[in-house]
Order: C-alpha cells, then sequence, then structure tokens
C-alpha cells in the first residue's frame, strides 16, 4: 500500500509519498482509485459536496467543482481556484515571530570585505551591456579572456561574466521598466560579488551609463569606485570595441587580484530564497527546510530575500500577520493589487500558475503552490518590502517584488545585494546564477538521484528517512558558508549563470 502524510489534522486530504497503482486504497478508506495516482498527489481523506473547501496545510487551497467522495484522487479535474481569504490581521504574529528568531553562536566564512562595508562570496569582474545592441562585444569578450587563460596567473579573481539582456532601447526613458532596468544594471556593477565591472553601450540607446551615474551617485560608498564604462560608437565599432574591452581588462585585473579571502561574519550574508519546477513535495519536504535556514540566517544577524509575488497569492496572509508595521504591511498590500490590475489589463489570471510541470508535480491551484512556497521564508518578522531590483538594506526577512518567473526573480534579487541563492526543486531544474551562486535542493530522492550532476542538496529523506527539518536546516547553512567561502556550486561547475540574466521588462516596446 502506497504511503501517505497527513499534513495537518484539519486537512481533508492526504499527500501519497509514493505511487499509488489504480484499484488500490492509499487511505484504506474503502474507495479503491480508479487510476494511478503519482506520488506527491492529494487523495480525499472524507467525503466532499461540490463547493466545499479543500485544506491541506490547515489552509483552503481550493473548491470542489463535483462531489468528491472519500479516498478519491483530488486534482485539477476536481478542484479550482477560488477566492482567499482577506480578513488580514497585520501584525497578530509579530511577537510569536520575533520569538522564532534563534539565539546562535557567531559564525563566519571567508569573503572579501569590500570598501563600502559590504561583503562578496566571489570575486568577479562583470561585463554590463547597457543594451541589447552590446551584447555580442561583451560575450565575445568574456569568452576571448576566459580562453586565454589569463585568470591562472590571478588566483583570487572567480570569473569574469557577461551579462547581456534584449532591452535597453525602443523603450520610454521613465516608468517601471526602464527603472526596473537601471536599478538592476546598478546593482550589478555595484554589487559585492564583484570585483570591477565595465558597463558597454551602443552609445544612442535610451540607457545612458551617464545618466545612471548622476541617478545612484558616484562618491564611492556603494562600490560605484570598481566601475568603468565606454561604447562601441565611440570604440570604433564591433571588433575594436572587442580589442577594448580586453585591453581595459587586462589593466584592471592586478587591481581586482589584490582583493583576498579574510574571515568575514555570517551576518553579512544576504540569501536569496527562490524555488522553480515546484512539486506536490516543495511544500513538504524542501521548502520547510529552507524555512527553518532563513531563520537561523536571520539569527545570525543576516538577511534573507523571498520574491515572486504571484506565488504568494493566497498566502500574503501569512506574512502579513509578521510585518513589523502597517507601513510594511501596506507595501505588500499595494504590490498584491498591482499585479491583480496587471494580470488583468493582460487577459491573463493570477491563477495561470501552477505551471503545466508543477500540476504534473501535484499541484493543484495557485493558493496551494503559494502556501508551499511561502514556507521558504520561515517564521521570523517581515522586516521590509521592496521594489525589483532595489538595494535591500534591512536586516532579518525581507520581501522583493517581482514575477514568479525563476531567471527574472533571482536577477532582481541578485540586483538587490544576494551573495546566495537558494533554489528548491521538484520537478528539476538547470538553473545557475552569476555573480552569486546558487545552491539548488531537491524535494525528492527521485530527482536528486536522477541530476546529480545539477542538485546540491537531497532534502527527499526529510520524507524518506524521517530527517528532522531543523537538522536539514543545518545541512544547507553549513553548506551555504562553505560556499560563501568559495567552495563552487554544481552550477559553477556546469558554468551556468550568463544567459540566466533576464531584467524585468514592463511597458512598451517603442
Amino acid at each position: 500500500m502506497a504511503k501517505s502524510l497527513l499534513l495537518n489534522p484539519a486537512d481533508n486530504v492526504a499527500i501519497l509519498t509514493e505511487m499509488a497503482l489504480g484499484g488500490t486504497d492509499p487511505l484504506a478508506l474503502g474507495t479503491p482509485l480508479a487510476n494511478i495516482v503519482p506520488a506527491g498527489h492529494k487523495v480525499s481523506r472524507t467525503d466532499m459536496k461540490t463547493g466545499d473547501a479543500i485544506r491541506k496545510f490547515g489552509q483552503i487551497i481550493g473548491y470542489a467543482t463535483q462531489d468528491i467522495p472519500a479516498g478519491t484522487h483530488v486534482h485539477s479535474h476536481n478542484c479550482e481556484f477560488g477566492a482567499h481569504e482577506r480578513d488580514y490581521k497585520v501584525g497578530a504574529d509579530l511577537e510569536h515571530a520575533r520569538a522564532t528568531i534563534p539565539k546562535l553562536e557567531d559564525r563566519t566564512f571567508m569573503g572579501y570585505q569590500r570598501p563600502d562595508g559590504r561583503v562578496g562570496t566571489r570575486n568577479m569582474i562583470a561585463l554590463c551591456a547597457t543594451v541589447n545592441c552590446s551584447a555580442t562585444v561583451i560575450q565575445r569578450a568574456a569568452d576571448t579572456l576566459m580562453r586565454s587563460g589569463v585568470l591562472d596567473d590571478y588566483p583570487n579573481i572567480d570569473g569574469i561574466a557577461a551579462f547581456s539582456h534584449g532591452t535597453g532601447c525602443g523603450m520610454p526613458d521613465n516608468g517601471p521598466g526602464w527603472d526596473n532596468l537601471q536599478r538592476v544594471l546598478w546593482g550589478y556593477a555595484t554589487h559585492p560579488n564583484v570585483g570591477a565591472a565595465m558597463f558597454v553601450g551602443l552609445g544612442c540607446e535610451t540607457m545612458q551609463i551617464d545618466r545612471m551615474r548622476e541617478m545612484f551617485g558616484s562618491d564611492g560608498s556603494d562600490g560605484s569606485e570598481r566601475f568603468h564604462g565606454l561604447t562601441i560608437q565611440a570604440s570604433g565599432g564591433t571588433s575594436a570595441t572587442v580589442d577594448n574591452i580586453v585591453q581595459q581588462v587586462h589593466e584592471l585585473l592586478p587591481q581586482v587580484n589584490k582583493a583576498k579571502r579574510q574571515p568575514c561574519p555570517a551576518s553579512a550574508l544576504t540569501v536569496a530564497l527562490q524555488c522553480g519546477g515546484s512539486d506536490g513535495f516543495s511544500g513538504i519536504s524542501a521548502n520547510p527546510s529552507l524555512g527553518a535556514t532563513a531563520n537561523q540566517i536571520v539569527g545570525l544577524g543576516g538577511t534573507v530575500i523571498l520574491s515572486e509575488t504571484p506565488e504568494i497569492y493566497g498566502a500574503e496572509q501569512l506574512l502579513l500577520q509578521r510585518a513589523v508595521s502597517d507601513e510594511v504591511a501596506q507595501k505588500l498590500l499595494d504590490k498584491i493589487s498591482w499585479w491583480e490590475h496587471y494580470t488583468s489589463i493582460n487577459n491573463a489570471s493570477m491563477d495561470n500558475n501552477p505551471s503545466p510541470g508543477n500540476k504534473a508535480g501535484g499541484l493543484t491551484t495557485i493558493l496551494e503552490k503559494s502556501l508551499g512556497a511561502a514556507a521558504k521564508a520561515g517564521s521570523t518578522p517581515l522586516m521590509d518590502v521592496v521594489a525589483y531590483a532595489e538595494r535591500v538594506t534591512s536586516k532579518g526577512f525581507v520581501f522583493m517584488d517581482s514575477p514568479g518567473y525563476d531567471p527574472v526573480s533571482v536577477t532582481g534579487q541578485i540586483a538587490s545585494g544576494a551573495q546566495i541563492v537558494m533554489f528548491t526543486t521538484g520537478r528539476g531544474s538547470a538553473f545557475g546564477s552569476k555573480p552569486a551562486p546558487t545552491l539548488k535542493l531537491a524535494t525528492n530522492d527521485t530527482l536528486f538521484q536522477a541530476m546529480p550532476d545539477d542538485m546540491d542538496i537531497n532534502c527527499g529523506d526529510v520524507i524518506s528517512h524521517d530527517v528532522a527539518i531543523a537538522d536539514k536546516a543545518d545541512e544547507i547553512v553549513n553548506m551555504i558558508l562553505e560556499t560563501a567561502s568559495g567552495k563552487p556550486s554544481k552550477s559553477e561547475i556546469l558554468g551556468l549563470g550568463d544567459h540566466e540574466f533576464c531584467p524585468w521588462q514592463i511597458g512598451v516596446v517603442m
């Protein structure tokens, strides 16, 4: 008989931890299954009538679209999205949230101390295109430099990365899309994991280098002393620009190499919390384990960033109840309202998510997915809500507005200052990022065994071997500190990260 999990006594569904064959009765309720039900999917524990609420995690995840007898497969054929609870109790759990911050002894990692006070986990040279017109030259220059083997003589430099994108012109020179790209480019150029950065433009584009300097300042207090720039038009064309970039990087190498790893407090860490390719186990194994990890990072004095606004939809009350102020709560509510309007005017629905792969893995509605996704944030107070790619200055748990599309969301988190990205997945992911490395957490044993070159940590043993969430969090924190000290992640070994740079584009293309 297939094994199952009951996540909360109030739930009227149980989760299968292994596949159940048609004709079997996995919950021993007297109703044999009509067909095979995959692992991670839900089976009803009680009889339900059409319109009844379906509960998982002790929360409503959808409503029955037909009568559902006990022992029946519950999924998109008989469960649908519906209105969720909007009786927000802002700050109601704040004192409890404060009490969940663990008191931990100080820990350190070997990082790069920057003049602006921040600490890097990598020491990279970033080539940033201001516009799609300069994408090829920075990629060609980075490839030339890496193939030359020049970094062999500079052991303190962790790599040269080219960050190209598909916009930068043919867009308004103000508004949300323009603001997003400005913040992303400046956030990468001045990132603590970047020892030196070079902006490369065509010269006549909307996204002007000098305007960025005026907006964000260049007094050196934000890392902009490591910033350089040039344009193709002023350099004499494509080939000349590639040569110019290569020459300037050669001149920068000795200075960038002077940085050396030294003991730095874990309180200097900002960790991005991310998920993609989720399944029915995400909210049971990897996401709660990452949530316990987030609590530890906060307890060490660091910062964690949760994002993907459409993927906390329906679970926002769990964050609002631990907001430190009405002002912080209102910021999140404003983001939710913006997304409801944005999806509406684009003829979309907030329940377009989960994706087909998520549904195949057992997730049925956005409410179900959001409740599992929110678990990544742990239980500590919500200290602030920031715009996409906005610099995070608060310590503790922070929410950053972003789409649910992983590359776009992570790009914003890195621009906001995250030096490490933690990425949970149940269906599988080949994601990686630069200049901040990504660590991927598998939600189940099968995935960890199927994609050994991509998965860094297995959280499947939380289910298969009853590993305690607290013990798994200890394992994850140790790996974060090892990675922050220079140990390469699986995605770094594979060379991922250049093409996963995807700034969030909003607005018309003109």
